[in-house]
């Protein structure tokens, strides 16, 4: 690996809760002395230089009985779509995400202080300062909550500062996008009721809320509703990759407009021109992402979002520990200095003092 860890890294979105749970005695010491088989662990966090990031919570899918004769992945003539995951029953979800809120509870209380689970800006920034890594719980899919919102306080006290009302999938706040290339994100209707209610209490709490995922429609709701400013976690440009699951120019300038931020998604294919799922993908091709999220919505509101542990790296990056490849050929590209710490991790820490600040 090339590249000295100069400049530390706020990572908008990773799903190695995953690769943890259930967190128990030998999955916490795998993930704090090396050899989680993900793309994450502490030791190698180390290495590549990441401080912090969002850490989602998230319910898989149930299986329907025609899964095993159904493929979910299926092609088309100029590209392929996954069928819609189907939907997760509330009470499962809850027991779920209750488990692995309790499960890196523990793993931060194991980890003599090498961990913290951070519940504002200036606990981030000490965490920065002082090597520590820190960890913002985020709910990906808010089938944990349910429509009466009640639980949504009940997790906001836990440590939860990040929610993205739907993954990938229809539930009783709005539609999650499906896995489509070529096609647009406008894929169904907007939010519901409940989904509406869901955003104001977010904006109450403080809770930044996630439109990755999320549909056109329902990210124009969002638009509409919210009075925090807009910010996808890990996305990418439609106009590159047109995948349903990116962000259109249209969509951009309305996250320019709020002040909001995009974290570049790493993940090869969303970032590809042909949307292959292709791990030996040039670093370049992430580099131009970045370049045009800078272009069309400002230095100040791009930052990263890698999807570590929830798709494929590209080579080059491989795991967290190639951070500092990403960052190397920022600054090949041209990036100075503190163009770097914007996208690295200063531009994480603007929106999201600017979204908790506002409970």
């Amino acid at each position: 690996m090339t590249g000295a860890v100069d400049i530390p890294v706020f990572d908008g979105h990773n799903d190695a809760i995953q690769k943890i749970a259930p967190f128990g005695p030998e999955a916490i010491r795998l993930f704090l002395d090396g050899g989680t088989g993900g793309h994450i662990d502490l030791p190698r966090a180390k290495n590549g230089g990441l401080g912090g990031g969002l850490f989602a919570i998230s319910v898989p899918s149930p299986k329907g009985p025609d899964t095993p004769n159904d493929p979910e992945l299926r092609f088309t003539d100029n590209g392929y779509e996954v069928r819609l995951a189907l939907p997760v029953d509330e009470q499962i979800a809850l027991h779920a995400a209750i488990a692995q809120t309790a499960g890196l509870i523990r793993l931060a209380a194991a980890s003599d202080g090498r961990i913290r689970i951070v519940r504002t800006v200036a606990e981030i920034e000490t965490c920065l300062a002082t090597g520590v890594l820190a960890i913002v719980l985020h709910i990906e899919g808010a089938e944990p909550i349910g429509p009466d919102l009640a639980a949504l306080d009940l997790f906001h006290a836990a440590g939860v500062r990040s929610l993205g009302p739907v993954w990938s999938r229809p539930n009783v706040f709005g539609h999650g996008v499906p896995f489509r290339f070529p096609a647009s994100p406008d894929t169904g209707p907007g939010l519901t009721a409940a989904g509406k209610a869901l955003i104001r209490r977010c904006n109450e709490l403080g809770i930044l809320v996630d439109l990755s995922h999320l549909n056109e429609q329902g990210f124009w709701d969002v638009a509409r509703i919210s009075s925090a400013p807009l910010v996808a976690t890990h996305s990418a440009a439609h106009a590159i990759c047109p995948v349903t699951r990116n962000l259109t120019d249209e969509q951009l300038g309305a996250i320019r407009d709020s002040d909001g931020l995009v974290g570049m998604n790493f993940e090869v294919s969303v970032t590809r021109a042909d949307g292959f799922d292709e791990p030996d993908t040039p670093i370049e091709v992430i580099v131009a992402g970045i370049d045009y999220l800078v272009e069309r919505i400002g230095i100040d509101r791009v930052g990263f979002g890698s999807d570590f542990d929830g798709a494929t790296m590209p080579t080059a990056i491989g795991d967290v520990a190639g951070l500092p490849v990403l960052v190397d050929a920022l600054r090949k590209r041209g990036y100075g200095h503190e163009a770097l710490e914007k996208l690295a991790y200063r531009n994480w820490l603007r929106a999201l003092r600017a979204t908790w600040h506002a409970a």
